[in-house]
């Protein structure tokens, strides 16, 4: 899978095409620019390379968390919406902060029934395991 050279990655952002793999690990504050920057990030990339890849959001090192309840509804019922009837994925979110794992359930919640499969881990191993990927290709740089 290659990536157009015109496709500009937001900060916290790789992707991995030998293994079909986007990455996103925010730093410091994850607000709704740093995740409105992504979304809009992803529909690009799924516009430009037509085939599926899973995602890995790993916010252990995001210190803090600025975002709320309606964001958060309005994000994962776009999300949804645009990502249609394409082939299905994957979304694995590391997670051990309450206020991330509490969003994460809703994006879990509001995607079910979607070709959008989320779930929450605690423990990147088991993340890994799911995606089927080597632990290594989820660790941090």
């Amino acid at each position: 899978m290659k990536v157009p050279d015109h496709i500009q990655f937001p900060p916290g952002v790789s992707f991995q095409p030998d293994i079909a793999l986007l990455i996103y690990q925010p730093r410091g504050t994850l607000n709704e620019e740093a995740v409105g920057r992504v979304i809009g990030f992803l529909g690009e990339l799924e516009a430009s390379v037509q085939e599926p890849f899973n995602r890995f959001f790993d916010t252990l090192e995001a210190e803090a968390i600025d975002l709320n309840f309606r964001f958060v509804l309005q994000a994962s019922v776009y999300r949804r919406l645009t990502h249609g009837d394409r082939p299905l994925v994957k979304s694995a979110v590391l997670a051990t902060d309450f206020t991330i794992t509490h969003y994460a359930r809703l994006l879990e919640v509001l995607t079910q029934g979607s070709t959008i499969k989320v779930k929450i881990f605690q423990d990147r191993q088991d993340a890994a395991d799911w995606l089927g990927v080597p632990v290594e290709r989820l660790k941090s740089e």
